[in-house]
Parts: structure tokens; sequence; C-alpha cells
């Protein structure tokens, strides 16, 4: 399936039929709560399997953050996907598994962080996913993303970037969403 920016995957109740694979692009998955504030659950990457789910339903919506391709994989299928196919069964368990660490972190990033040790630990796990040890990030999202993802407002986001850069951490690229990682050992200190 191609899906364009800002273009719905799925919506928060609609039935849990199928289950997706990231090909190229990012999905944002995120629930909008009674106030009309929304609160993104995941960024999910090239590679990513993400949308299944134990009930019937989807609890968050998914929505592409710009042009993106997936695979959708029919959910009443995944038993016989996992037996006929042990690389898929193990691409399944590891996604699953790195998908609850995620959540596990994103928790504690909420719970007890300051906002320089959310955005810190962000970008170097944002980077460890997309880039590895390069240290140009081209971040997939925008700040406001940036911001829903991790409970800030964008005014937040943009100046600690700011700070960041004005400490010599990062480099931001002028009007694009390209970062510089300068010294990931200081950002790796403010992460814990």
């Amino acid at each position: 399936m191609a899906l364009s920016k800002d273009e719905e995957l799925f919506a928060e109740g609609d039935d849990t039929e199928y289950f997706y694979q990231v090909v190229s692009g990012a999905i944002r998955s995120y629930k909008l709560l009674k106030d009309g504030r929304r609160q993104i659950d995941a960024f999910h990457l090239s590679g990513d399997i993400f949308g299944l789910e134990v009930g019937a339903e989807h609890r968050f919506s998914a929505e592409a953050l710009g042009n993106a391709s997936v695979i959708a994989y029919r959910r009443s299928r995944l038993t016989a996907l996992i037996q006929d196919d042990p690389a898929f069964r193990d691409k399944i368990m590891s996604s699953t598994l790195r998908n609850l660490e995620r959540a596990q972190e994103h928790m504690l990033l909420l719970g007890r962080k300051t906002a320089q040790e959310k955005l810190a630990t962000f970008l170097l796990d944002l980077a460890h996913r997309i880039c590895g040890e390069d240290e140009q990030l081209d971040l997939p999202m925008q700040r406001s993303d940036i911001a829903d993802h991790l409970g800030l407002t964008i005014e937040t986001v943009s100046r600690t970037l700011t700070q960041f850069a004005r400490s010599g951490l990062i480099r931001l690229q002028p009007a694009s969403r390209s970062i510089g990682l300068c010294n990931r050992s200081a950002l790796q200190g403010l992460n814990h």
C-alpha cells in the first residue's frame, strides 16, 4: 500500500483485520485525547512491524508522516505465516520485543525525564534506528510530532534543540529537518 503525507492507515476503533510492515517512509501511531490533544505513541520506520494487537479493534490511529509504503498482512493468517516461514516468525518475535522495549522506555521518558533528557533520548534512539553511527540525522517528522511524542510543547522542543546547538551537541541545518549529531557522548550523558 502506498500512502501520502498525513494519509490515515487505520483509525482508533477500526477492526484489527490487518497488521503492517513499513517498507519505506515512516508512520506515526497516536491517540487523540478528549480535549483535542494528540499523544503520539510511536514512530514506525522502515522494517518495523506494527498494528498487531490483542483485541478486535485498534487502540490507536496510524498515519503516514510523508510518502510511505507498507505491506498489509491479514491478522487471520498470522498463525499460518509464522508456521510456514520461520524467518517471518523470528521477525514478528523480535519486532514485538522491540516494540515492548520502546513502549517501556517511552513510559519512563514521559514520566520521569526533563525536557533535555527527553530530547536527548529521542535523538539518540532515532539516530540509532535511522542512521546508525552516521553523524547526520534526517528527521522524518516535524517538531510538532516530536512534541506530541515527548509530552512537550513545540516551543520547548525548539528551545531545547537551540540550546543543544549552542552547546555544540548538535548542528541544526537552516530550513531543514536535518540535524548533525556533533557530540553523542554528551547527549548520552543527558540520557540517564
